[in-house]
């Protein structure tokens, strides 16, 4: 096990909340395992359950670097692991040409080109090549094409990158490296099958009360019991976007804000556009939560 990380569950749990994050038993020995491991841990599940957050927790936790490839639909092999500047290499290949016989054969420039002081490096190959601790997160891998897990296979599996001109680049230290899925699309196999996995759903009312309450400990208990569990309702609906915990922390603030003591109808209303942000899901809640009252 490598030292910058957790050496027990119990001590990740400590850790992680020592920096606002509060883990659960599984979340915590999954942490563990995957800093003892040295292997990749997969967390799916919503949007909004905390699950970048993890990543970014044990950064700060652990007092690593956080490097982050935010992953798009037409990400490339140039976006995520390395591309070489091109227009600096052909101001060098026009420095030496107009430097005619005196200059470097084309063998030594094409050499030359391909340096380090060439590469523009990308997430994947800066994690892989940074020696002080680091937390790789591939952030909503799922978002990407299939063909790009292919890209990640050999980090993955090996810590490794394969440059033709360089050579291959091997880890010195691992980083610590946390993958993120909302589940839009089954990633591969072989993706899966190198990887730790954690599932985050929404936490339970208990606990999403604990986290409102560490994040704004002054709100009344009352009112953050009151908002907790209109946020559980909020998610039993059908809505485009059900509210993240992030928002309910949100919410949290703007009632200590706006000193509000009694989260009743007219609070709702008023502050229902921190946690909700599309109109039907808005005019849908308003309705809903009146039927309920």
């Amino acid at each position: 096990m490598h030292p910058a990380w957790f050496a027990s569950p119990d001590d990740a749990v400590r850790r992680l909340l020592e920096v606002g994050y509060l883990a659960d038993a599984a979340t915590a020995t999954t942490a563990f395992l995957t800093g003892a491991l040295e292997k990749p841990l997969l967390v799916e599940g919503p949007a909004g359950v905390g699950k970048t957050e993890l990543a970014k927790a044990v950064a700060r936790a652990c007092g690593a670097e956080l490097v982050r490839l935010q992953c798009y639909e037409g990400l490339d092999e140039a976006r995520a692991l390395y591309e070489w500047n091109y227009k600096k290499q052909l101001l060098r290949i026009q420095a030496s040409t107009q430097a005619g016989d005196g200059g470097p054969g084309w063998e030594q420039t094409h050499d030359d080109i391909f340096t380090d002081e060439f590469l523009l490096t990308r997430p994947l190959l800066t994690a892989i090549r940074r020696e002080e601790p680091t937390v790789l997160l591939i952030d909503e891998v799922d978002k990407t094409d299939v063909e790009v897990e292919g890209l990640l296979l050999e980090v993955l599996s090996d810590f490794q990158v394969t440059i033709p001109e360089l050579g291959t680049v091997t880890a010195v230290r691992r980083p610590f490296v946390v993958l993120t899925s909302n589940a839009t699309r089954e990633l591969s196999e072989a993706v899966k099958r190198r990887c730790l996995y954690l599932h985050l759903d929404y936490p339970d009312l208990e606990r999403e009360l604990e986290i409102v309450r560490s994040q704004v400990p002054a709100l009344e208990e009352r009112v953050a019991r009151q908002l907790v569990e209109t946020i559980t309702r909020l998610r039993d609906l059908d809505l485009k976007k059900a509210p993240s915990i992030a928002e309910s922390v949100d919410w949290a603030r703007t009632l200590l804000a706006l000193e509000i003591g009694d989260l009743d109808e007219a609070a709702v209303d008023a502050t229902l556009g921190v946690v909700l942000k599309h109109a039907s899901d808005h005019d849908r809640a308003v309705r809903e939560l009146k039927l309920r009252r």
